[in-house]
């Protein structure tokens, strides 16, 4: 029987998502109108800006999780890049949104490098830190509530993040589209990540870490191992996919909040309408999946999040508050589609440790990371084809009228377009066969 691991750790390690949760919002959520509202971007230029670097880090993600396999440190292979890669994103973060009144050519490159420095610092902390679960603890249901905690504090930090970056970036600059507000937003969300990067590295030092023996070969060959993993495979598709999804959404909700339902403070709202029920049900959604099954968990809250998307496809005639609550009802769905994933694929780590005598959890989650940050990335390049499809309109002030088309764009790319997204994903996640007992056989 696995030893429960003490509250502490799993508040130390949860901790960590405070970082996570802060870069994985926000440059979702401000991004794209940043560079379209008050830089003046054209909507298919910004979404590159925002693809082009979260895309190389599918490329670089394996590579961090190969490094940190293969990291000797008294402090483990994963904690010393908690802090090495976690204080340089915080930095880098800042200043993509520090941008000086230059030619719109040479601001636009400004925010795509130091957006591809902290996706490469991102990368080295958040592939170390996706990867210590399998280490901490060989047990099934030990690692849900270790997700359990993780995700909860993610939630807040979505809560945190999501709600306040656009109420910083209003009160400073006096409107949605000054860019001394998103400076200051900018430098508030480093200090963010920068406390969640500390909280982090000091709240595992007393974690239980389980030896760690790379697996031979190149990371080449280690990749073509990781891709043989069937079950591996059908997870990690139905989660990116899902990625997908939320990026959409996420990108989408400043448009939704300012041109469909005319209001500025609806973004906030928008936000706590979402993670409000995420804190609140997390705790559920992982007491369900420890009676039915983490699959079947998972199944279930993504009909729940499709559902709530599908609802939100009436923003433009529904009353806000019936539009508040379909997002509500995407947050429960949210909440339980973070718990059962992060849980199941350290189960097939574990299972492919067993299978072949050496760990490449590393490498499983490099490639995960990468996968999931590729699915982030591509939501709002998505979302932005969208806004381009449907004729819209940027500027350096914000003050444009869109048309009826642009509206109808920006309301069903926010909401039937990733409810499509999540559906399909199912077929995916229907062919993933790993159980309990076959994971505690594992051990």
């Amino acid at each position: 029987m696995a030893q429960t691991l003490p509250r502490s750790v799993r508040l130390g390690y949860g901790s960590g998502s405070v970082a996570t949760g802060a870069f994985g919002t926000v440059p979702g959520l401000m991004l794209l109108p940043y560079l379209t509202d008050s830089l003046g971007i054209a909507a298919l230029a910004a979404g590159a800006i925002v693809l082009l670097p979260k895309a190389w880090d599918v490329v670089l993600n394996p590579v961090a999780g190969r490094v940190s396999d293969r990291t000797v440190d008294e402090r483990g292979p994963r904690r010393p890049w908690l802090l090495r890669a976690g204080l340089v994103l915080a930095v880098c973060f800042a200043l993509i949104f520090a941008a000086p009144e230059m030619a719109t050519g040479l601001e636009a490159a400004w925010v795509l490098v130091f957006f591809l420095a902290a996706a490469s610092a991102y990368a080295f902390f958040q592939v170390p830190y996706v990867a210590m679960p399998a280490e901490i603890t060989p047990s099934y249901d030990e690692r849900t509530r270790l997700m359990t905690w993780r995700v909860a504090i993610l939630a807040f930090t979505i809560m945190l993040a999501g709600a306040t970056a656009p109420v910083i970036r209003d009160a400073v600059g006096g409107s949605a589209n000054d860019r001394a507000g998103y400076r200051v937003m900018g430098v508030a969300m480093a200090l963010v990540i920068v406390v969640g990067v500390v909280a982090a590295y000091v709240g595992t030092r007393n974690a239980p870490v389980g030896r760690v023996e790379p697996g031979p070969g190149t990371l080449g060959d280690q990749l073509r191992i990781v891709a043989g993993a069937r079950d591996f495979r059908m997870l990690l598709t139905t989660f990116v996919l899902q990625a997908l999804a939320t990026g959409c959404m996420l990108a989408g909700v400043d448009y939704l909040a300012e041109d469909v339902l005319g209001r500025t403070g609806a973004t906030t709202v928008l936000f706590v309408c979402f993670v409000g029920p995420a804190l609140l049900l997390t705790p559920a959604w992982a007491a369900l999946g420890r009676r039915v099954g983490k699959r079947t968990g998972y199944v279930a809250s993504s009909v729940v999040l499709a559902l709530g998307a599908f609802c939100a496809a009436g923003a433009r005639t529904a009353p806000v508050g019936v539009v508040f609550a379909a997002v509500a009802l995407v947050g429960v769905g949210y909440a339980g589609c973070q718990v059962f994933p992060l849980a199941m694929l350290p189960d097939a780590a574990a299972v492919d440790t067993r299978r072949t005598g050496s760990s490449r959890v590393g490498v499983y989650t490099g490639v995960w990371t990468a996968a999931e940050t590729l699915g982030l990335a591509l939501g709002p390049g998505l979302f932005a084809l969208v806004l381009a499809l449907g004729g819209y309109q940027s500027s350096t002030d914000g003050d444009v009228v869109q048309s009826d088309l642009t509206v109808a764009a920006i309301t069903y790319g926010f909401s039937v377009l990733p409810a499509m997204l999540v559906l399909v994903s199912l077929w995916w996640l229907s062919r993933y066969t790993l159980d309990a007992r076959q994971v505690e056989e594992a051990r």
